[in-house]
């Protein structure tokens, strides 16, 4: 390739950025992100603070990204605000201390938010890629995210050339930006294999600012093996989805699906591959995981579109070793399309996520700790939820060694409201909750998730609602969550000091 680019130092690319500037980055989890620049940036931080100056950047990323960038802006107090979905512990305490100002978003609308101006334009868009020719196109690693929007948006963009990546990759990408209001036209995929875009980013070369060359790899942590918890949870999962089947429920071809990201999502995907009630299957998701890949090569995953392939370092290396074989299997998108609801809707995708903890009407909290301190954030979740075929959301019935049930009599964050919320499952049993009331679903759900020593307290909450539509006694309905704040154990409860 001719230098036509300015290549430089990831301290000198770094320099680039002051304080008070907005700066987007690619990627989608620690898949794609930028690692050199964003390290090289919060060790300018720190000298600057050293100093006494100030410095600290706003972020928008895809969604949670590696400890390179989230980790070491935050652990630099390098960030001022920051949106969306992160997993960082270390930003996490940031911003429940109020040290760094944070917002939830759904994952579809970020790009789009930025485009309509409802957030501050990025100055600087930073990505990483595996390849770069001279008239700005460029081959995008191993995640998406909103790279689109934030390289045309922005003024400047800065490139992390990842040598770790092959440049074989070209092809996987599937780039396109849905067209804004008032004319907007429908997003032509109407099955989860269609390609709609480029598999090139293009961009305008005159705002390419310098290229830092690197050679790392994506820092995805490995997942937990399965234990017996996670592994009902999946079993229950495809119990429940081989039976809709049977019963006609579901079409006999089957439907694509939507599975969250962690180590539950991954116990059930691994359930479904074992089921052979449940026919091979597409998915059409954000966050492509080890067992998708795993499910692809013994043929029980047909195909995934996703956002990125976050997958461990071994098995990102089996995929490199056999790219022909993936190539035709697997699709990257940016978010706005992998998450959007015109075609989770279109599709009639069955969506699968996870639960922080539910109640007994079928509301769901997937973000908060008892209602304040941020976990991670909404994520995609809610893009799929409200919008899919059926949504299934699973959780183990308790946490903390059976200190806190997930199920409680009213979430402390609503994230995902009853009317949203199909069918809930943990390791206990399943709730489909269609077509019932919400006492009907509270005794349903009592019975058939809620773990066996926390039923007779919330039977007896049930008793202390009376009558109406919904049955809350709202001077108790928080009253787990208050005995565990004060005693660390929800087990402790006892109603009648709630409703006095």
């Amino acid at each position: 390739m001719k230098q036509t680019f300015k290549f430089v130092t990831a301290e000198e690319a770094a320099s680039f950025i002051k304080h008070g500037d907005v700066v987007g980055f690619s990627g989608f989890t620690a898949a794609g992100s930028p690692k050199a620049v964003p390290t090289a940036l919060a060790k300018r931080a720190e000298e600057l603070h050293s100093q006494g100056k100030e410095f600290k950047i706003g972020m928008f990323t895809g969604a949670s990204t590696g400890d390179s960038l989230d980790g070491a802006l935050a652990r630099a107090k390098a960030i001022s605000y920051r949106s969306p979905y992160q997993s960082n512990k270390d930003l996490r305490n940031a911003m429940n201390s109020g040290e760094v100002e944070y917002y939830d978003l759904h994952l579809s609308s970020l790009a789009l938010s930025l485009r309509y101006g409802f957030v501050k334009k990025p100055k600087f868009a930073i990505l990483e890629i595996c390849d770069l020719k001279e008239n700005g196109e460029v081959v995008l690693t191993t995640g998406v995210g909103i790279s689109p929007t934030i390289s045309r948006i922005a003024d400047y963009v800065i490139l992390e050339y990842n040598r770790f990546h092959p440049r074989e990759l070209a092809g996987f990408h599937d780039i396109y930006e849905a067209g804004d209001p008032p004319h907007r036209r429908e997003i032509p995929i109407y099955n989860a294999s269609d390609r709609i875009g480029t598999t090139t980013l293009k961009i305008d070369p005159k705002k390419i600012l310098c290229v830092v060359e690197t050679n790392q790899a994506d820092e995805v942590g490995g997942f937990t093996p399965l234990d017996d918890v996670t592994t009902r949870i999946g079993e229950n999962v495809a119990s429940f989805l081989a039976s809709e089947l049977k019963l006609n429920k579901i079409p006999k071809e089957f439907v694509p699906l939507q599975s969250g990201v962690g180590n539950i999502a991954n116990a059930v995907l691994a359930s479904l591959g074992n089921n052979p009630e449940i026919p091979p299957f597409d998915m059409y998701t954000e966050v492509i995981q080890d067992s998708v890949i795993k499910l692809m090569k013994e043929g029980r995953v047909k195909f995934a579109s996703g956002c990125s392939l976050t997958v461990s370092a071994e098995m990102l290396q089996e995929v490199y070793a056999d790219l022909d074989f993936f190539r035709d299997k697997l699709v990257l998108r940016p978010q706005e399309i992998s998450n959007s609801p015109e075609i989770v809707r279109r599709l009639g995708l069955i969506s699968i996520n996870t639960a922080l903890e539910a109640d007994i009407f079928g509301n769901v909290n997937s973000t908060h700790v008892l209602g304040s301190k941020m976990m991670n954030g909404i994520g995609g979740s809610g893009d799929f939820t409200r919008n899919s075929y059926f949504s299934i959301f699973t959780t183990p019935s308790t946490a903390k060694g059976g200190k806190i049930s997930a199920i409680v009599p009213m979430v402390s964050h609503n994230d995902h409201s009853e009317h949203s919320v199909k069918v809930l499952i943990t390791e206990h049993g399943v709730a489909d909750l269609r077509g019932f009331s919400p006492r009907q679903r509270a005794e349903m759900i009592i019975e058939q998730c809620a773990d066996p020593m926390y039923r007779p307290m919330l039977r007896d909450y049930l008793k202390i609602c009376g009558s109406g539509h919904t049955p809350v006694n709202l001077g108790a309905c928080f009253g787990m969550h208050r005995q565990f704040a004060k005693t660390g154990n929800m087990l402790d409860t006892k109603w009648e000091d709630f409703t006095g």
